[in-house]
């Protein structure tokens, strides 16, 4: 299990980096390097692969704060994958067992949102899964926000004032401060599938 660190993003998704310390609170968070597992799930006739990150959430804040964290992946084709998206309960109850001798606790993201209370007590452990994304992909960015209070509003620099403000042509943007990780995946599209992926940089940034 690792910490959050400090690195870059891929160069097709940059985003501003954040401050060293955020300004306001942050949630000590700390995960394991994504994992595939294959399942048949319920009334599929084949197998489908997923990807997931295990993580364990502690609030050292000082104060109770809420938990909604978001998890996404960018690849470097830029495709980018919603993390729970579509995703069936069963694929984390193979992962809760996969991982119930160490993690004994852990819960589906669905039990674990909403007031998280201080101490090690009250701690939580769960997993962001992602469907598997194109096998061509060499390189991917996991981002996950929700762990820090920090927000900054910014102007969008393509808002077109001629045309009503709707959520395709914001006048700002909400960014928020999150974890940025990138990973390599070693070898060539036909052996990749077996392959685990390798981190390269760790950041903060705003997104």
């Amino acid at each position: 299990m690792v910490a959050m660190g400090i690195g870059a993003t891929l160069p097709s998704v940059a985003a501003p980096e954040a401050p060293p310390a955020a300004r306001t609170w942050q949630l000590d968070f700390e995960f394991f390097d994504p994992q595939r597992i294959i399942l048949r799930l319920p009334g599929d006739t084949h197998k489908t692969t997923f990807w997931y990150l295990l993580y364990h959430v502690t609030n050292n804040t000082g104060r109770d704060v809420e938990f909604y964290p978001a998890f996404s992946v960018v690849t470097n084709r830029l495709q980018a994958v919603e993390g729970g998206s579509e995703i069936s309960p069963s694929v984390y109850d193979a992962i809760a067992i996969r991982h119930k001798k160490e993690h004994p606790f852990f819960a589906r993201p669905s039990k674990i949102t909403g007031l998280l209370l201080q101490g090690a007590d009250s701690a939580r452990t769960s997993a962001a899964v992602f469907r598997a994304f194109d096998p061509e992909v060499d390189r991917f960015t996991l981002y996950v926000s929700g762990l820090s209070g920090d927000v900054e509003r910014v102007i969008n620099p393509g808002f077109n004032a001629d045309k009503p403000e709707t959520e395709a042509n914001p006048r700002s943007f909400v960014m928020r401060r999150t974890l940025a990780v990138t990973y390599d995946l070693p070898g060539d599209a036909k052996t990749r599938h077996a392959s685990l992926p390798i981190r390269r940089t760790r950041s903060w940034v705003m997104r």
